[in-house]
């Protein structure tokens, strides 16, 4: 019997009449309902701060200096962004055209690939309150939006911090972590097929894991050697090849499995419609197609985006107003501090001796100067008021 015939059996009244079917309990749809509106508000914010980012002064390539990178980290840069592109299509088909072609829908995966790539806008956000990571300004650039985030804290050249390869960073946010989750759930199954007994918990465990040695990998061995991206400020006691360009942070690894194993986790643990846990009450929104699957969308958008803020920025930001000096095999490197610090400018690399500024504060120049923002001067001293006299009853 279907869903509107039960309603009309149950309303049946007692003269045969058929009462009007039952509108959709609230409390069923505010599961989705919730995720979509927070995603709402994400994407609107993030397509304020790109506009203002993509119309405003900062939107140019930082320079990368009088320093040029070795041929080693040149070829598999370039490789790198080559095959992206190259992959970027067939992922859009693949993901998306092709299942709509067949099915005139967007599958969950059509909707997670786009959902990370909008996620890429989080990426600055690890610099929020300190710079420890910076990218190999060599790659074509246009600066970054985070100085068009509102409330951003951290000192930087505008435009100029953590500045975004778009080149590779378009598509590998997209549709290359797609694949890592993707294959993350493979795993899963494999060992959810071995291990029938395994409990939810151990098997997270397992994919957390199994995440955490990628990372180091791909990162520790690959990315970082090459050049694409460095964290200059890591915890030297928490890394490995500490003290060189390349160190590579435990808690990177940390924080990045954990998003990979929360993404998987979103994925696979569907209902039985293949409906992830922000999709719940999907079924009572009421409205067309278009509205139901923007809700959908708006939902898991929401998700993902908490996968990376929850598990990766917020903990990020602790390690940050931690950071280690910068090891000398950086700032002599120039495609690596991007202008923000060292040669060539009047401020020294960050460094746990030296006050941590803010983007609205001075800093301390290469001299050990005070320079303070332009029109600024220190505040004043003023005179404590004498005791004797006052009257104790005065406030």
């Amino acid at each position: 019997m279907s869903d509107l015939s039960e309603q009309q059996e149950a309303g049946r009244s007692a003269t045969g009449t058929v009462a009007a079917p039952a509108g959709p309990d609230d409390s069923a749809v505010r599961p989705v309902r919730v995720w979509a509106v927070i995603g709402g508000v994400l994407l609107a914010f993030q397509l304020y701060v790109w506009i203002r980012w993509l119309t405003g002064p900062y939107f140019h390539s930082a320079p990368s200096g009088p320093d040029d990178p070795p041929l080693y980290m040149k070829v598999p840069l370039v490789a790198n962004a080559v095959l992206a592109w190259i992959g970027l299509p067939f992922a859009v088909w693949w993901f998306i055209i092709r299942p709509w072609r067949r099915e005139r829908r967007i599958t969950l995966d059509g909707m997670i690939m786009v959902s990370l790539g909008l996620m890429f806008f989080q990426d600055p956000l690890l610099n929020y309150l300190n710079t420890w990571c910076t990218y190999n300004t060599w790659m074509p650039n246009r600066g970054s939006w985070s100085s068009n985030i509102p409330g951003w804290v951290s000192p930087e050249v505008p435009g100029h911090q953590v500045v975004e390869p778009l080149l590779t960073n378009v598509p590998g946010y997209s549709f290359g972590n797609l694949l890592f989750v993707m294959v993350g759930c493979a795993v899963m199954r494999a060992v959810k097929s071995r291990r029938p007994g395994l409990s939810n918990a151990r098997l997270i465990g397992v994919i957390f894991v199994f995440n955490f040695l990628i990372d180091f990998v791909l990162e520790g061995l690959i990315y970082l050697p090459t050049g694409f991206y460095i964290y200059p400020g890591a915890i030297r006691a928490l890394s490995v090849n500490a003290g060189t360009y390349y160190q590579w942070p435990v808690y990177e690894g940390v924080m990045w499995g954990g998003v990979l194993t929360a993404l998987c986790c979103l994925r696979y643990f569907t209902d039985d419609r293949g409906r992830t846990i922000a999709e719940r009450g999907l079924d009572h929104v009421r409205g067309g197609f278009a509205k139901v699957q923007a809700t959908r969308f708006l939902a898991i958008f929401a998700a993902v985006s908490a996968c990376f803020f929850c598990c990766y920025n917020l903990p990020a930001q602790w390690f940050a107003m931690h950071a280690d000096p910068w090891p000398a095999d950086v700032r002599q490197r120039s495609y690596f501090t991007g202008g923000i610090c060292g040669d060539g400018t009047d401020q020294p690399c960050p460094d746990p001796i030296l006050p941590m500024p803010t983007k609205r504060s001075g800093h301390i120049d290469t001299d050990g100067r005070l320079v303070l923002p332009a029109g600024a001067e220190l505040p004043r001293t003023v005179p404590t008021a004498p005791q004797s006299g006052r009257d104790p009853g005065s406030r």
